[in-house]
């Protein structure tokens, strides 16, 4: 529970007097001077206007606010915000107003959403220190991270499941199975003994991606898709910043010891956090609802623009992040503990891209957002890859902000360009050429840097891949900002949409 208390002068009562309806809440009258919730994110409000004797006018507003976990973190903000005639959105709100089962729910996936940002990453961060451990090459370290790539057989029939089962119960049997197979990596016998275990993991970690995506697409107010989307992707984050975190600890020993073993072992701790999310995370409204069994015939058109675009896209971006620990521990002499800083330094402020561009991308539209970030991130990544020095720190740290903007405004499309019924096995299918993008950068930027090489001019031969999907998003891509799942695809429109309560 909070409360707020705010004078105003005489002159602000007319104002104070009208219902709010913005972002934050929509009010009802419930008698002279006070006022309830219509919609919005409370599990409780009331808000009073009382004249005082000097002629100024007093206002308390008592709320609770209650997404799992996370409420707390928006209270300061709704008491400045409450406390004031309405105004324009604050720029930490969503677009869109959430009603409360919204909240709840973007607060039960933020929560599961930190699991998977460890379980996506470790095998990232670690792979350079297990190949130190084994005496392998940078090459190796390709095959590794390639080889790992064959999840996506697990995370494709995961998908199929969601369309046919739903979506809730594959996202807590996901995350406790991608736990449990990630610590096997801790007794990895070599790289061959750790990427098969980690091909396990990463297949249902990958389906627990997909799946957060989808309820998200399907549980959020139209005009605030893309911010979830942010939100999401900055716990997601947060989640591989724990890893990065406990990276110092793969260093313990020194060069070839055998200490990154335990960052396999500590995804064991969030097990009862997928405990409380299966309790409490309801199955998705859009797929609990009627809905037609489209068929996949119609819509190949989205599907290879998107398949196309993440191939390119994952032909630059995953050895930029998978092999960027090697290039600053052999190219540039970091340390285990030295990458964690460097990581933690230039990656957290990526925050402010994915928040800035999750909001553009609604209010503005995905378009234009996701071909800057693309453009602008890749161009910048490719001079980081070839500066050392306090250049090296600049440059990467702004293209962590501006690529940033570019998770939520593109990351939306996937579950949006699709109908219920085909929603997880599209995405799933698209995974596919994200996953052959991947394997393709990675064994050519590899290969040419165990060729001799250097990353930034290996970098400068594949960017021309993203560059080209920036072209794509401003020629080919739909907008779809501000449109309801249903005005994007009208075979959904057949059945009565989901009610929002109110």
């Amino acid at each position: 529970m909070s409360t707020v208390v705010a004078i105003h002068p005489a002159g602000e009562r007319a104002r104070l007097l009208t219902p709010r309806d913005d972002s934050l809440v929509r009010e009802v009258l419930e008698s002279p001077g006070v006022f309830g919730c219509a919609e919005g994110p409370f599990t409780r409000y009331r808000r009073s206007v009382r004249d005082l004797d000097d002629g100024s006018v007093e206002v308390t507003a008592d709320f609770e606010v209650r997404p799992t976990f996370w409420g707390l973190l928006f209270v300061p903000g709704m008491r400045r915000a409450l406390a004031r005639p309405a105004s324009p959105t604050p720029w930490w709100a969503p677009p869109g107003r959430l009603d409360l089962r919204s909240a709840q729910v973007l607060g039960l996936l933020c929560t599961i959403s930190v699991v998977g940002g460890y379980l996506g990453t470790v095998i990232t961060q670690t792979a350079t220190f297990a190949a130190a451990e084994f005496d392998e090459t940078t090459g190796a370290q390709a095959d590794l991270l390639s080889g790992v790539r064959a999840s996506i057989v697990i995370t494709f029939v995961l998908s199929l499941l969601a369309d046919r089962i739903g979506r809730r119960r594959l996202v807590a049997f996901a995350a406790g199975a991608s736990c449990v197979a990630t610590a096997t990596g801790a007794f990895a016998p070599g790289l061959l003994g750790l990427g098969a275990s980690q091909t396990v993991a990463r297949g249902f970690a990958g389906a627990l991606l997909l799946l957060i995506m989808i309820i998200s697409a399907e549980e959020m107010p139209d005009g605030s898709r893309a911010w979830a989307y942010s939100v999401l992707s900055m716990c997601q984050s947060l989640g591989a910043g724990m890893c990065l975190w406990a990276l110092p600890l793969a260093d313990i020993g020194g060069e070839g010891s055998a200490s990154w073993r335990i960052l396999y072992v500590l995804p064991l701790l969030y097990l009862p956090l997928v405990v409380v999310v299966r309790r409490h995370l309801p199955e998705s409204r859009r797929f609990a609802a009627r809905h037609v069994e489209a068929p996949v015939a119609g819509h190949g058109r989205r599907f290879w623009l998107l398949a196309a675009s993440l191939f390119l896209l994952a032909l630059f971006a995953t050895p930029a992040s998978q092999l960027g620990n090697d290039f600053l521990r052999d190219a540039r002499g970091f340390s285990g503990g030295g990458i964690a800083i460097f990581t933690l330094v230039t990656a957290t402020p990526a925050a402010i891209g994915i928040v800035v561009g999750g909001r553009l991308a609604d209010v503005r539209g995905r378009r234009v957002v996701g071909a800057v970030g693309v453009a602008g991130g890749t161009i910048l990544s490719v001079v980081a890859f070839s500066s050392a020095g306090w250049p090296l720190w600049a440059w990467t740290l702004l293209q962590n902000i501006i690529a940033a903007a570019v998770v939520p405004a593109l990351g939306v499309y996937r579950p949006e360009l699709f109908p219920t019924s085909l929603r997880g096995k599209a995405a799933g299918a698209i995974e596919f050429f994200s996953l052959a993008g991947a394997v393709v950068g990675l064994q050519l930027v590899g290969r040419l840097v165990d060729g001799g090489w250097t990353y930034g001019s290996a970098f400068a031969l594949a960017a021309a891949a993203p560059l080209a999907v920036a072209v794509l998003v401003l020629t080919a891509y739909p907008e779809t900002a501000r449109l309801s799942l249903e005005d994007i695809n009208p075979e959904d429109r057949s059945v009565p949409a989901p009610e929002r309560p109110g």
